[in-house]
């Protein structure tokens, strides 16, 4: 089973699968997936994403990339202690605790490499963008299937497909990633039609996948018998590196800009490090509050990673079975824990998340993704409807233009040419949003 679960096959152009050979005792192929990831454009293009606040001026606030950067920290450590967990647990399997930690470390780096511009309101607007149009012409044309995949847009499911088919070799295989890693970034092994059962928006393959995920969800051995599928087990250590990095740093960030208070985030610091520990901190008035906070952070991620670790190996033969559970944070024993990552998540909800310059630029982020839609969006449908390219209305031609090599071609179907347009803007970084944005309002002469 674990031979199947650490495989080290990979995907290229013509449906071709082939098993990494090509490896040196101080590079192996997990090393590698790693490597691809760090140095892709799509990756460096997270330093310029919205982590939480759209925009900012101030440099110690979290981006993209700084989060994707501490998650990983997390998942490699949680990743060692899993696979001397394993090792141990199969002596008679050949499994290396490091290959463990870098197959995790390299899906906790991947996880947001999907995500739009202007954060979680990046993603929105896009989906709802869709909604509001989906009776419209240019949209009939689309399955029900395929226009839920734009209506539940989901960063999950387009960072499967920025490392599956955009990044590197477009359409053949994208980086080639090990069938090991990329199970290790799966968090919700289903297609968009199941986002209505769920009741909510969460996916992680396109019907543009869906026949590879098929086929590396076969060979990792997690296909039921029902024809869903299960997910690897350790996606559920890269899902937790990422809620135990969110949830905190979400705090810090909100501190360092003066929207909350460090009175608002004691109880939830003392449920995790304990009332002592707090104090010692909290007392200490030779360092200012972000530095406190800062120091409780780091406490805070260990020991709720130390706990992380043996709620899994506790649970681990209900993670290998057919009814799953939800993720490792449910399964917490330690109940203050998870009282914490509720307070934390309600505080967000109450104070982060609805503060007033964040709705502000949030609104400005609505303008800009929707201008880069209607523009876009119309012109790629002139595209698909006009017998000859050369035909089209100038506005339309140029704005395809602007796409450069992003542009969809005339070949694809309409399906395919949308979803062009949206890896297009999904993978802009907020600055470049907005100034394509004004360039299509004629803002930018």
């Amino acid at each position: 089973m674990w031979q199947m679960l650490l495989s080290k096959k990979r995907y290229y152009f013509d449906d071709e699968i082939k098993e990494d050979e090509n490896q040196e005792y101080y590079r192996s192929s997990f090393h590698k997936d790693y490597d691809r990831i760090i140095f892709s454009n799509s990756f460096r293009r997270l330093s310029k994403k919205t982590q939480v606040h759209p925009l900012s001026k101030n440099d110690h606030v979290h981006n993209r990339l700084t989060h994707s950067l501490e998650v990983a920290s997390v998942g490699r450590s949680l990743g060692l202690r899993v696979g001397e967990f394993l090792s141990k647990k199969y002596p008679h399997v050949e499994i290396n605790p490091y290959d463990v930690a870098y197959i995790i470390q390299t899906a906790c780096l991947a996880h947001d490499i999907g995500n739009p511009p202007f954060g979680h309101a990046g993603e929105e607007v896009i989906k709802e963008w869709f909604y509001s149009n989906k009776d419209e012409d240019f949209l009939k044309e689309l399955s029900q299937n395929e226009i839920e995949d734009f209506i539940h847009l989901d960063g999950n499911a387009q960072s499967f497909r920025v490392v599956t088919q955009i990044e590197n070799n477009l359409f053949g295989g994208g980086m080639n990633l090990t069938f090991a890693t990329l199970g290790a970034l799966v968090k919700y092994p289903h297609p968009s039609s199941n986002c209505k059962n769920i009741g909510k928006s969460k996916f992680n393959y396109f019907q543009s996948e869906a026949k590879f995920f098929r086929l590396l969800f076969d060979e990792l051995g997690l296909s039921k018998a029902d024809g869903t599928f299960k997910r690897h087990p350790l996606s559920y250590l890269m899902e937790a590196a990422d809620d135990i990095c969110y949830g905190l740093l979400d705090l810090q960030d909100a501190l360092e800009l003066k929207i909350i208070t460090l009175m608002d985030v004691k109880n939830i610091f003392t449920l995790i490090c304990g009332e002592e520990e707090v104090a010692k901190v909290y007392s200490n008035m030779c360092i200012e509050d972000t530095k406190k906070v800062s120091k409780l952070v780091a406490i805070s991620i260990h020991n709720l990673a130390v706990h992380t670790m043996e709620i899994f190996e506790e649970n681990f033969d209900a993670i290998l079975s057919d009814n799953q559970p939800k993720d490792l944070i449910e399964l917490f024993t330690k109940k203050e824990f998870q009282t914490a990552i509720k307070e934390a998540k309600k505080l967000g909800s109450a104070k982060i998340f609805n503060e007033k310059r964040k709705i502000e630029l949030e609104l400005g982020a609505y303008n800009i993704i929707e201008t880069l839609l209607e523009n876009l969006m119309h012109a790629s449908y002139e595209l698909y409807k006009k017998e000859d390219e050369s035909k089209l209305s100038f506005r339309n031609k140029r704005a395809l233009e602007l796409m450069g090599e992003n542009r969809p071609h005339k070949t694809q179907s309409l399906y395919n040419i949308y979803q062009r347009v949206v890896d297009y803007i999904v993978g802009m970084t907020d600055n470049h949003a907005k100034y394509v944005a004004n360039q299509l309002n004629g803002m930018g002469i």
